[in-house]
């Protein structure tokens, strides 16, 4: 499974939220640990860098941030990030540094990497984006399974069970995902890899990998 773990996914010199992934194998086990992380980081932010609006929101002085747009802490906002019209972020959400959120995205406990962007009509919910990762027009996270079951994550070497009810995507590095696609609940995807348009997508994607639909995953060349 070191396939799926933060070692292999992601280049943590590329958030700040680094720490957070110290004492962990797989990402996912972040989740619950975000909102806490994010108000002992806050109050370390150089007040030359960040400003401090509301309760436990933190958003850097170079951010660009639209007065329609609704911040709910904690919520860091880092450099040179965009939060576009009418996006909402409910809470719990790191904001990498020259990141997009777009307009109507929706975010809530997630971390974001430097440069991800989700910048039309995305929901991204209890999930991890690795750096430069996007997310086409329309594509979604869906972090609860229908049957409110615990969320396994399925791979071809056996399926780990993560002990979460909520759990979106974790997209390696440089994850392309189409437009209108969807990411079901313990999707892992891993780095340099694309998603058709229109998918559904369910377990783990390989690493440089093209997924065409669940019988068709091929290799990058």
């Amino acid at each position: 499974m070191n396939a799926l773990t933060v070692k292999e996914l992601y280049t943590l010199e590329e958030t700040i939220a680094k720490d957070l992934f110290d004492k962990v194998t797989y990402p996912w086990e972040v989740l619950p640990n975000i909102g806490s992380f994010i108000k002992e980081l806050g109050n370390t932010l150089s007040s030359d860098e960040y400003e401090k609006r509301g309760e436990d929101v933190w958003i850097a002085k170079s951010a660009k941030v639209a007065p329609t747009a609704c911040i709910n802490g904690p919520a860091i906002i880092g450099k040179e990030a965009e939060v576009r019209h009418c996006a909402f972020i409910r809470g719990n959400a790191i904001v990498g540094e020259g990141a997009v959120v777009g307009n109507s995205t929706e975010l809530k406990n997630v971390v974001l990497f430097n440069k991800v962007q989700v910048p039309h009509y995305n929901y991204v919910g209890d999930s991890v984006l690795g750096y430069k990762s996007h997310m086409g027009a329309g594509s979604i996270t869906s972090n609860v399974k229908s049957d409110k079951k615990l969320v396994v994550v399925k791979t071809s070497e056996g399926n780990i069970e993560t002990g979460m009810k909520k759990f979106g995507a974790m997209l390696g590095d440089e994850v392309e995902v189409g437009c209108g696609s969807v990411l079901n609940p313990g999707t892992v995807v891993g780095s340099h890899s694309n998603i058709y348009p229109l998918s559904s997508v369910r377990g783990f994607v390989p690493a440089n990998s093209i997924y065409k639909n669940k019988s068709e995953v091929v290799e990058k060349y």
